[in-house]
């Protein structure tokens, strides 16, 4: 299990962090969100121990982070970290032994990950003649060579097409499969929302909102309750709280409050109900209230 307990780091006058902390368990895939400037990367270099925090510890199984713990560990910067003129092979097996690996065992590493992100046909192709997409495979394939013990992620989704982003998901969710926690900082929040099981949401240097995503949304409150009938009576929803249009033949009733079985007694009065039920906040939906 990662921790990270009340993470404080100043630049002059500016506070980049403000006491963060955040839980990320032994196979949970954790969403961090922010604004840029909102102490994301910040956090995750002092995780990495290329930033000193002013105050505050970071922890694996309950014990201060060490060097050789970050050894074990997976890092995708935001800044992409690869040798532009080394092929990807050649690379991906080169970080393997930075890490640790014996040659065979690179080697071997190298080839199952060029396979499983579609990098057969560009293995001995320069970083620098691959597209953004292609580039990205390869920088997650430096962080997992190693089979890290922890995953840490910076942005690994951004400028991604949807086939690249498929891919890259999948390598994530059998990591953390295999217990493995896994963090990582995206502005795609929809994207957040299918893959994570927990998200913390920063806002100048302080964590505004955090848990589990199911528990998060619960907690906004009861959602809105969306109410659609077929051919009703003008004047139907007249004295119920909320907003009505109108689809085609199909009223849409939009209500933030109000007795619930009030409302469906006087919508089945009025016409075919086809469809009663409250919609929970989505995470974009979240993250604008918390950081408002």
């Amino acid at each position: 299990m990662l921790e990270i307990d009340g993470l404080r780091k100043r630049y002059g006058d500016k506070t980049a962090l403000d006491g963060v902390g955040l839980t990320v368990r032994p196979g949970e895939m954790f969403g961090f969100v922010g604004a840029n400037g909102a102490g994301k990367t910040t956090t995750m270099r002092i995780v990495m121990g290329v930033l000193d925090a002013d105050s505050g510890e970071v922890r694996l199984g309950g014990r201060p982070v060490t060097y050789d713990d970050r050894r074990t560990f997976g890092y995708m910067p935001e800044e992409r970290g690869l040798y532009q003129k080394m092929k990807v092979a050649e690379q991906i097996e080169y970080f393997g032994r930075l890490h640790g690996l014996a040659p065979a065992a690179a080697r071997s590493a190298t080839a199952a990950l060029i396979e499983r992100l579609g990098l057969v046909e560009r293995s001995g192709d320069a970083v620098e003649a691959l597209s953004l997409g292609n580039q990205q495979r390869v920088q997650l394939a430096v962080a997992l060579v190693h089979e890290p013990a922890v995953l840490i992620l910076d942005e690994p989704f951004s400028g991604l097409d949807p086939l690249a982003v498929d891919a890259l998901a999948e390598v994530l969710k059998d990591r953390a499969a295999a217990g493995v926690p896994v963090i990582f900082s995206s502005h795609q929040l929809d994207l957040v929302e299918r893959l994570c099981d927990s998200v913390g949401i920063i806002s100048a240097g302080r964590m505004v909102a955090y848990g589990p995503v199911g528990e998060l949304r619960e907690r906004e409150g009861r959602g809105t309750l969306r109410v659609v009938v077929r051919d009703a009576a003008p004047g139907w929803a007249d004295g119920l709280p909320g907003e009505l249009t109108r689809e085609g033949d199909r009223d849409v009733l939009l209500c933030e409050e109000g007795d619930d079985q009030d409302i469906l007694r006087t919508a089945i009065g009025a016409g075919k109900v086809e469809h009663f039920g409250r919609r929970q906040p989505t995470l974009a939906e979240i993250f604008r209230e918390a950081v408002a």
